[in-house]
């Protein structure tokens, strides 16, 4: 990988498997959204930015230092995706849907925000999530002003920690209210730790998630892959279980795909969302 300071941009070269549209939207973040020409503006770890891709570069706003700081991090720019896609293809399903998904990397988001997406995810579809994750953020975020116009912040555990259910109200998340706010009080007071859990096992760090009020395995495992940067995590939900079913059969166990099931499970989530059936009668 080699990038250079185009003066407000910097311009990312070398970086095979890094396309714009399927990092953003394969379901694993809610707050980028698609302009003209196909750049993409959103809020990531409390900066706003711009991304496009023109030619084989990718352009992202901001200075060297940003990119060295937040995005190069953020885009998991230093991972060899194409050997792991390599690593994956295990039989002709698998192949099929890694090559469909080549150009997928896994966001390194920042832990509470990931944790609070996927809260709100529970039982939700991708547009309701985005329209609510944007309330939140224009009632209690911290506005920036970005290529003139208004984006938000993601507010941070300690501001929502200080909310009551009818402060959330106005977004209409439904019960889910008092599963975030307890997720934030856990975080702001100290008693989970999601830096301290990232540094130790998945297992514990699972279980710990799991402690809170409204979190089950899937979003536990969501906040493994996406915040805590667990890659052998393996989210299951509806399509996922569906799709495991049909190709592999009952009791089919995810380390077979270790030590990335979570990016294995990226590909396939967004290969079979992107199909009209689930026609697995390709032979092994």
């Amino acid at each position: 990988m080699e990038y250079f300071d185009r003066g407000g941009e910097i311009e990312v070269t070398g970086v095979p498997d890094f396309d714009l549209v399927r990092i953003f939207e394969c379901g694993q973040c809610f707050r980028w959204e698609a302009g003209e020409n196909g750049v993409y503006s959103g809020v990531a770890m409390d900066r706003a930015a711009r991304a496009r891709r023109s030619g084989g570069s990718v352009f992202i706003s901001g200075s060297a230092e940003e990119f060295e700081s937040v995005w190069r991090g953020y885009f998991d720019l230093d991972r060899d995706y194409p050997e792991i896609r390599r690593a994956l293809s295990i039989d002709c399903f698998m192949r099929e849907a890694t090559d469909f998904g080549a150009g997928i990397r896994i966001l390194r988001q920042d832990r509470w925000e990931a944790l609070c997406s996927f809260i709100i995810s529970q039982r939700n579809n991708i547009p309701r999530i985005r329209k609510i994750i944007a309330g939140l953020c224009r009632l209690h975020g911290e506005a920036l002003e970005f290529d003139g116009k208004q984006f938000f912040t993601f507010p941070s555990a300690a501001k929502l920690a200080s909310l009551r259910a009818s402060d959330l109200a106005p977004i209409r998340c439904g019960y889910r209210d008092e599963y975030i706010l307890g997720a934030a009080r856990a975080v702001a007071s100290g008693s989970l730790d999601l830096d301290a859990l990232a540094a130790g096992s998945p297992e514990h760090a699972r279980a710990a998630l799991r402690g809170l009020r409204g979190v089950g395995d899937k979003v536990a495992d969501c906040a493994l892959l996406y915040g805590l940067n667990m890659l052998d995590a393996f989210p299951v939900d509806v399509w996922m279980k569906r799709a495991v079913a049909e190709r592999y059969g009952p009791g089919f166990d995810p380390s077979v795909f270790s030590p990335f099931a979570g990016i294995a499970q990226q590909y396939i989530f967004y290969y079979v969302r992107n199909q009209k059936t689930l026609a697995f009668n390709t032979p092994t």
